[in-house]
């Protein structure tokens, strides 16, 4: 039967790089710009602003949930060493949180959409905030699993299949 699967490249993939990061670098992109777009809508009263936002926060929705799938396979792969395993359950924890809450955040989007497309209360704008904090924290959290603790680099790898890092 494991004759079927591919063999893993020098970075314990099946793929040539990590797929992860540019699908999340879209959900990053698409979060923050419809919350800078809602600001910008609300401050100049120009409703235009809002379509961009929903549309954003649709795509994103989307998008998060590729994100999370390759995440998961990447992270098994990754075969996480002692020290990292805090940091990567909990950035996976989050992951998983800030698919359901921009999940909901874009279906209330979508009734307040419904309701009255040239306006949103200050109480979105409240929770778009959080949400751009959770993304910040979500993202600190993926540069410390790549640049500090070096998941799928080559020597990270080799390090682990030797068994220098437990």
């Amino acid at each position: 039967m494991l004759e079927y699967f591919p063999s893993l490249n020098d970075h314990n993939l099946p793929y040539p790089d990590t797929i992860h990061p540019i699908v999340v670098h879209f959900v990053i992109a698409m979060v923050l710009f419809a919350f800078i777009c809602d600001l910008i809508g609300y401050f100049s009263r120009k409703s235009s602003f809002y379509e961009v936002s929903w549309w954003n926060m649709c795509f994103a929705t989307l998008s998060i949930f590729v994100a999370i799938i390759f995440g998961q396979v990447e992270a098994g792969l990754a075969q996480p060493y002692e020290v990292v395993q805090p940091v990567l359950n909990l950035h996976t924890l989050i992951g998983w949180s800030l698919s359901g809450i921009i999940a909901a955040i874009t279906a209330w989007r979508y009734i307040l959409r419904s309701r009255n497309p040239n306006k949103i209360p200050i109480t979105y704008l409240g929770v778009g905030l959080f949400l751009t904090s959770l993304v910040f924290f979500q993202i600190y959290l993926g540069d410390e699993l790549v640049w500090v603790y070096g998941l799928h680099t080559v020597k990270v790898v080799e390090a682990v299949k030797e068994g220098i890092l437990q």
